[in-house]
């Protein structure tokens, strides 16, 4: 459900990256119904990947129901609001968050799965973003690149607590320590917020594959690079490849055009 005043270009990009032999990240792209959902799995050998699946999926999913239910409503009620919006894709975090901790309890090769989670929708002239865990969602507008999620982790703490400097985080051997994951406590909150969408600007969502081998600088200097969307894409996955390619590393871009 998609403001005619904002064509939307969309392009992902998974890769298993230098170290890993499976990939636990996924990606769902939704250009018809203007969304994005990215998982990074938690829990190695545990089915990481299982759990990451089931998110993107079943959250898309759940999405997509509730966007062509507001589409049909007559023409004598009024749109529902972003507002509502966000309310259905908590609805459908609940329920997949359920989905993977009743699994994980079940099946005993997937006890302890998880999952990040960051979501973009674009609605009634809005981004929406919803994130637990560490995958991120950035916003570059007008050459400037704002981050608009705080990652669920104990550096993260550390740091709004003053007890670390961002030097210190960097070279952190804790930065893999989250405090909040999709599927894996009965419950878990997801923060939502929303942003205005502007012709030109740049989301970019992504998993800690690409932010823990590419600084923010770095990343805004590609995003700004002028490639078209599938070409950005490929060069911030091969960036992170360059560097090291510690982790499977995930990029999902959406560009409001012109």
């Amino acid at each position: 459900m998609l403001a005619e005043d904002f064509p939307l270009e969309f392009a992902a990009l998974t890769d298993v990256g230098r170290k890993r032999t499976n990939n636990e990240d996924a990606v769902r792209v939704e250009p018809e119904h203007g969304f994005v959902v990215l998982a990074d799995g938690l829990g190695g050998y545990n089915a990481g990947e299982v759990a990451s699946r089931m998110a993107v999926e079943g959250i898309g999913a759940g999405l997509i129901c509730w966007l062509q239910s507001a589409s049909a409503l007559p023409e004598n009620e009024s749109p529902r609001a972003a507002s509502d919006a966000l309310r259905a894709l908590e609805t459908c975090v609940d329920e997949v968050n359920h989905a993977i901790f009743e699994d994980a309890a079940c099946v005993p090769d997937h006890a302890g799965m998880g999952t990040t989670l960051v979501v973009a929708l674009a609605y009634q002239g809005q981004m929406l973003i919803g994130h637990i865990g560490d995958s991120r969602a950035y916003c570059l507008c007008d050459g400037m690149l704002t981050r608009l999620t705080r990652d669920h982790s104990l550096l993260q703490e550390q740091l709004d607590a003053g007890l670390m400097t961002p030097a210190q985080a960097a070279v952190s051997p804790h930065y893999n320590l989250l405090t909040r994951g999709l599927g894996v406590e009965a419950t878990v909150s997801l923060d939502v917020q929303t942003v205005l969408l502007q012709k030109g600007n740049i989301y970019l969502l992504c998993s800690d594959g690409l932010t823990n081998m590419v600084s923010d600088a770095d990343i805004a200097q590609l995003l700004g690079s002028g490639l078209p969307l599938p070409g950005m894409a490929q060069a911030l996955v091969d960036q992170a490849n360059a560097n090291g390619g510690q982790d499977n590393v995930t990029v999902a871009l959406i560009r409001v055009e012109k």
